[in-house]
């Protein structure tokens, strides 16, 4: 039997080779992940032509994931540093890259990517637009925009960000309902701008069935951009927001009514008491589809520090029913990050994800914990170290301050209660002198 896409397989009682590899990996049955994959809940974004990828699945159940965004700018335009991020990406445990390339040869940068990475591969095609065509953006033309998305589709992509949901009625009430920070993102901000300047209706939303054509074909996801997501705290669960995510969730059922897999992104900006209600509203209106957040950063006030503010809102996010975390790392909203930056990012993402997925109660999530909890209560340092999730920090930070005792720390020296518990429930002497 022949099938499109995962969803149809899944809806067809077909196990594919990608489910069986996530069902492996998320320790759960292939027959439970099908179950959900049939039902647009869990999505495995795995393009056709990417020959090199590792299958992860995001959703319902499964193991909270981590995105890294990179990609070259007007400014910095080094394809070799961004490779470079992306092996660091792949080593840290990333389970996406997100190529968000917007000037120069971004299908040069974006075919070696899907080359070299056994991860997920998303991007923008929107963003890529005005640079692939070498057009003003108020000049190109709906084919012209269906051509930039076919062709990072051909090239072999896991999913796309399309801002579909924000249509002539959404752009309405951003301009009725005055908003902090407007339009922050990116692709939303440029989409809006060619429906002003041509007086048109987001070509995305009019020729939906277009895309839904483009991601049938080679089994792309669709990552329903929020064009409307808050850019500041003040601006978060406002009426455009709401309104671009009603529309998502009636395109996430046109999407699936064709077997095409749908992730939904989330709020940038939120403050820490709307998180949870957000979560549940998304879940609601889209009807269950995975749900994928960028932070969401929890206060504006920490340029420098944005991977903490981040890293807080995408714990609760995520303990409260997101299913994908874009990670931010410490150059947020201040430049182009650098490997060093990328690398706090990542594993301040990983560490959100993980806490929510023991707060969900994900098999064996706790498991890492318990052995790291072992090793401290059996005072083994070089256990602990091995078990840390940037083992490399943690020696560094060990052999800066070496103490008198191997098997102390220079915080409590002989007075460290893991090694005197142990001693005295073993009958042995004591001396702290």
């Amino acid at each position: 039997m022949t099938y499109t896409t995962q969803m149809d397989a899944a809806r067809k009682g077909i196990i594919t080779e990608q489910m069986q590899i996530v069902a492996s990996k998320e320790k759960m049955t292939v027959e439970n992940l099908r179950q959900l994959i049939a039902e647009g809940k869990v999505v495995i974004p795995a393009n056709k032509n990417h020959t090199r990828l590792s299958p992860e699945g995001v959703g319902q159940g499964l193991r909270t994931k981590i995105n890294v965004n990179l990609g070259v700018s007007k400014d910095c335009n080094d394809i070799n540093l961004e490779v470079e991020k992306a092996k660091w990406a792949i080593d840290l445990k990333a389970e996406a890259i997100m190529d968000l390339s917007c000037y120069g040869k971004t299908q040069e940068f974006r075919t070696a990517l899907l080359a070299m990475s056994p991860v997920m591969i998303g991007t923008v095609p929107m963003y890529d637009a005005v640079g692939m065509l070498d057009k003003d953006l108020k000049e190109i033309s709906v084919d012209e925009f269906f051509s930039v998305v076919e062709r990072h589709a051909s090239d072999g992509v896991d999913f796309i960000t399309v801002h579909c949901g924000m249509n002539r009625a959404t752009a309405k009430r951003v301009k009725e309902n005055k908003r902090l920070t407007n339009i922050v993102s990116r692709g939303g901000s440029l989409l809006f701008a060619w429906m002003e300047l041509n007086d048109r209706e987001n070509p995305f939303y009019e020729y939906y069935d277009r895309l839904l054509d483009i991601c049938e074909k080679y089994d792309v996801t669709i990552s329903l951009g929020d064009a409307c997501r808050p850019g500041s705290i003040n601006d978060s669960t406002d009426p455009a927001q709401i309104e671009e995510l009603i529309t998502l969730g009636e395109l996430t059922k046109r999407a699936w009514a064709r077997n095409v897999q749908v992730m939904i992104e989330g709020p940038g900006h939120m403050a820490l008491n709307e998180i949870a209600a957000n979560m549940l509203l998304e879940k609601k209106l889209c009807h269950g589809a995975p749900f994928y957040v960028l932070g969401p950063l929890v206060t504006d006030i920490a340029p420098g520090y944005d991977h903490i503010t981040s890293a807080i809102g995408g714990a609760v996010a995520a303990a409260n029913g997101a299913d994908f975390l874009c990670f931010v790392t410490p150059a947020e909203h201040l430049r182009l990050p650098n490997l060093d930056d990328m690398k706090e990012g990542i594993i301040a993402a990983r560490i959100a994800a993980h806490a929510a997925d023991i707060a969900k109660g994900i098999p064996g999530a706790r498991d890492w914990d318990n052995q790291m909890s072992a090793a401290r209560a059996d005072v083994n340092f070089p256990r602990m170290l091995e078990l840390a999730i940037d083992p490399e920090k943690a020696r560094r930070y060990r052999a800066e301050s070496a103490p008198e005792c191997e098997d102390t720390c220079t915080m409590c020296g002989k007075m460290c209660p893991m090694k005197n518990m142990k001693k005295i429930l073993n009958g042995e002497d004591l001396s702290i002198l």
